[in-house]
């Protein structure tokens, strides 16, 4: 049925009522309402857009350093401090300890660990928060992933319980309850107030500290506590993944040193240098020199494909049965190598290894080597600078039955013999062919005096060889003496270890 008309009365309109789904005019108040919810909604959208770029640029660190480094900048910039310093001291003693600073030299961080721990804030946190007169809303705990809980207590352990503690000092200068050595150093370095929290995650409840500093006088608002709580959530995560991997790499770099000689040994009539450096995925380069009945010496220089534990235990079993085999068959390296290619198939049928060993004796200056897929030594004197003409061969485990002749060389007196590995020419950066230029480039170049000694020798091929900042590594000093160890180098994309012997005869 059709809804019933209105009556039409002349000079009338009828009245028409509003539909009923239209909304009466909104309020002053409900458009106030509806601008602060929009205003809100674009402030979430904004943190929450700075957060994914910060988690991103976190993301991208390689290692704990910049994993640092990148913390303290991203720290500075969302609670709009300056400058920072974070201090990592883990519990167990196996991790890395740092100290790194943002917009501080290294005599300002000096400064900075001069203030007594009882009253420098990132130490404190550190130390489990030691009670000493705080004032009365410097001492907070805080949720990482929510906002600042002041009501919490540190002191009866509830602000432990429900999230990190945090030290705020808006107004260093004026704050007598600090040590006045504190207030000192905060004058002499310009910084007028700080606030520090606590690095760490549910399964290590402490890997450091971090503190950023304000040139004036101020602090952090509830908003830019809560949004450092977010980041720090994931950079703790991501600094304890790199601690991980460090204690990984140290334990592995520990294992392959004591698989390799801790000392050259002394041989009449020879003098002998060797520098390893350790690539960071920890290969399975070797080298060794071992005293032979007679006076002979056995040099050699190997490597077992892979990285890692595997990789370096089966480069310790190789070794150590190469050894065997150069004291009952040293005089003939065919024999030594053909027994080791056995070996190698036997025990570790998936992997292959290149291998070089030369038998020498020094009386005579008289060298005998076989080689297996391995880079050919060098030659270097006063009179030549050349590769010694090795016949190529595969390398160990690439074929069913190894065998290569060997080559026999009569060195001058005053030469000497390099022993290397394959991943110092990929480390030049360089193809192969160029990379042999390289190399025979830099031991060629090298002054009287240095190729006189074995020790200046390899350090300056390695200078000269491989890009810069690429040298550092470790090695035995020179023959006889205690091992001179070095810090593991920091490549530019290199992965490979390299071994670089010398002996001079």
């Amino acid at each position: 049925m059709s809804a019933p008309q209105r009556s039409k009365v002349a000079g009338f309109k009828p009245v028409i009522s509003p539909p009923a789904q239209t909304a009466p005019p909104a309020s002053d108040a409900s458009t106030e309402q509806l601008a602060a919810v929009h205003d809100r909604l674009a402030s979430w959208v904004t943190d929450l857009t700075t957060l994914q770029e910060l988690a991103e640029r976190l993301s991208g660190t390689a290692t704990l350093d910049e994993a640092l480094r990148e913390t303290l900048r991203a720290g500075a910039t969302l609670v709009g401090a300056q400058r920072g310093l974070v201090a990592l001291e883990p519990v167990d003693s196996e991790s890395p300890e740092r100290t790194i600073g943002l917009g501080l030299g290294r005599a300002d961080i000096g400064e900075l660990e001069t203030v007594p721990r009882n009253s420098s804030s990132y130490a404190r946190i550190l130390d489990g928060l030691p009670s000493v007169p705080e004032p009365a809303d410097s001492v907070r705990a805080r949720d990482p992933g929510g906002t600042p809980d002041e009501d919490a207590d540190l002191g009866s352990g509830r602000g432990e319980d429900r999230g990190y503690p945090e030290i705020t000092h808006p107004d260093i200068a004026t704050d007598d309850t600090l040590d006045p050595r504190h207030r000192e150093v905060a004058a002499r370095l310009g910084y007028a107030a700080s606030y520090a929290t606590r690095i760490a995650t549910a399964e290590a409840p402490r890997i450091g500290a971090a503190v950023w500093l304000y040139d004036e006088p101020a602090e952090p608002t509830a908003r830019q506590r809560h949004l450092l709580g977010l980041y720090l959530r994931c950079a703790s995560e991501q600094i304890a993944r790199h601690l991980e991997l460090a204690r990984t790499r140290a334990d592995l770099s520990a294992l392959r040193e004591g698989l390799l000689p801790s000392r050259l040994p002394r041989v009449p009539g020879v003098a002998m240098a060797v520098r390893h450096l350790t690539g960071p995925g920890g290969g399975g380069d070797w080298y060794d020199a071992l005293p032979l009945p007679e006076g002979a010496l056995g040099l050699s220089v190997g490597g077992v494909t892979g990285s890692g534990p595997g990789t370096v235990a089966a480069m310790g079993r190789l070794r150590a049965s190469l050894r065997a085999y150069a004291v009952m068959e040293g005089e003939d390296p065919v024999a030594v190598l053909s027994d080791l290619e056995l070996l190698l198939r036997l025990t570790e049928p998936a992997r292959s290894a290149t291998a070089l060993f030369a038998y020498a004796e020094p009386s005579v200056r008289r060298i005998l080597l076989a080689g297996a897929g391995h880079c050919p030594p060098l030659i270097v004197g006063e009179h030549r600078t050349e590769y010694v003409e090795t016949t190529l061969s595969a390398p160990l485990g690439m074929l069913a039955c190894w065998e290569a002749p060997s080559v026999e060389l009569s060195l001058y007196e005053g030469e000497t013999l390099l022993l290397y590995s394959d991943g110092l020419l990929h480390r030049t950066g360089e193809e192969m062919d160029r990379a042999f230029a390289r190399l025979h480039a830099a031991a060629e170049c090298a002054p009287p005096a240095v190729r006189a000694d074995p020790e200046a020798l390899v350090d300056h091929v390695l200078h000269t060889a491989l890009p810069a900042g690429d040298t550092a590594g470790s090695g035995p000093g020179r023959a006889g003496q205690p091992g001179a160890h070095g810090q593991p180098g920091q490549p530019g994309g290199a992965s490979e270890d390299v071994v670089l012997l010398a002996a001079r005869f």
